[in-house]
């Protein structure tokens, strides 16, 4: 249960800070972010529980933080350029 809590947190902010980058551009859409929020926490424990049964869970894992974290960074740096001009 343990890296799927992980895994999931990871997701949300994910869609999170997604969907503060598109309330910034007016682009933000109240459904597409709840469906945002459950898919991306539904595909990385998929994922996971995949790797998992395959026996290379920690290897898929690592991809999937590796993944939404990229994700992550490029949508602070877009809020950041939006608020700061910068």
């Amino acid at each position: 249960m343990e890296p799927y809590l992980a895994i999931a947190v990871i997701a949300a902010l994910d869609a999170v800070f997604g969907g503060v980058r598109a309330s910034l551009e007016g682009m933000f859409n109240d459904r597409i972010f709840v469906i945002s929020i459950a898919s991306n926490v539904l595909v990385a424990a998929v994922i996971v529980f995949l790797g998992n049964q395959l026996g290379v869970g920690a290897q898929l894992s690592t991809g999937v933080v590796v993944v939404l974290g990229l994700r992550i960074f490029s949508n602070v740096a877009a809020i950041r350029r939006h608020l700061l001009g910068a």
